[in-house]
């Protein structure tokens, strides 16, 4: 697919979008020149991973699973006192300053976060530290200017390439910690609409836990999930198909970020027997399972190309628009 037909499926997914009906900030004609990040540098984190040094010196969470879900505030330090903006200065000239871990819920987390009325939760992907899972989440959120909370659910990785089993493993061992979370902020009175990015191995995590929340709350809760979506998705395609038929209405929500050339992928198809991974499948074949679908393979210029919902500002103007125009 050439450039232009990329742009060009951003236009028709644009529309799309628009013709579903929509209660976000698209609708109320808003426009934003800087995220929530840039004026306070403080991010959510909810974490299964075991804390190291008691989670108050770095590297604070470590690879090994931890006995219960643990709620943090991450002060993250900019590099200078000018404008405070990741995409600006780039992610390397940001660190995490403090953890901070908050006693109770992780309702009482948002309780004491207080801010805008929707919030973003980042669920990263396989090969990832601690600190690398919460600045992935606090580069995203100010790449596409979000209004709002914004958290990252950092699940147990060894961040190794060569354990790729040990990361699935936590993965879906997180499922529960992560259901949780979900059904705490879901249920909280008076709080906005939850959207969600997940990341490669983090979409089975995520599409596992919106089936059992689904499969607790019905359709009591739909209308608190706004935008999913699966950037890069590392799912066996019968797999996704079989979840998605068990997850109502949250169907309609996911947007499915593929590219046919991801290198990542490829290699993760291999590692499960030749199985292709939705992430790089042949985009009519995602579409037929009833969810939106953009072709992302010409919109990275890389030799792996799974990272673009990061390096990618069409890929981002995506996830933005998707945020702005799902239906609740």
């Amino acid at each position: 697919m050439s450039r232009r037909a990329f742009v060009g499926g951003l236009a028709s997914l644009s529309s799309t979008l628009a013709l579903g009906g929509c209660a976000g900030l698209a609708a109320t004609g808003a426009s934003f020149d800087a995220s929530s990040l840039s004026a306070d540098p403080t991010l959510l984190v909810t974490t299964t991973r075991k804390a190291v040094n008691g989670g108050r010196a770095k590297p604070w969470f470590g690879p090994e699973r931890g006995s219960t879900v643990t709620a943090l505030r991450a002060k993250l330090a900019p590099p200078d006192e000018g404008r405070l903006s990741l995409a600006a200065v780039g992610l390397a000239d940001w660190h995490i300053d403090a953890v901070e871990p908050v006693p109770g819920e992780v309702s009482d987390l948002l309780a004491q976060a207080g801010g805008g009325p929707d919030l973003l939760i980042y669920v990263h992907g396989f090969k990832q530290t601690f600190e690398t899972a919460v600045l992935d989440a606090a580069r995203l959120s100010d790449a596409i200017r979000f209004r709002g909370q914004t958290m990252a659910f950092a699940w147990p990785s060894r961040a190794g390439l060569f354990d790729y089993a040990y990361d699935r493993d936590s993965a879906m061992w997180s499922r529960d910690g992560f259901e949780r979370v979900l059904s705490s902020i879901v249920s909280a009175p008076g709080s906005g609409r939850v959207h969600i990015v997940a990341h490669s191995m983090g979409t089975m995590l995520t599409l596992e836990s919106l089936r059992q929340l689904y499969a607790r709350h019905g359709d009591t809760m739909t209308g608190r999930i706004g935008a999913v979506v699966f950037a890069a998705p590392d799912i066996d395609m019968d797999v996704f198909s079989s979840s998605i038929n068990l997850i109502g209405p949250l169907a309609g929500k996911i947007t499915v970020i593929a590219a046919t050339n991801d290198r990542a992928l490829a290699l993760s198809g291999r590692l499960a027997g030749g199985m292709t991974r939705v992430g790089a499948a042949e985009k009519a074949a995602i579409a037929r399972l009833g969810v939106r679908v953009i072709d992302a393979s010409d919109a990275g210029w890389g030799i792996i190309n799974h990272d673009l919902f990061l390096s990618n500002a069409e890929v981002q103007r995506v996830i933005r628009h998707s945020i702005d125009t799902t239906a609740a």
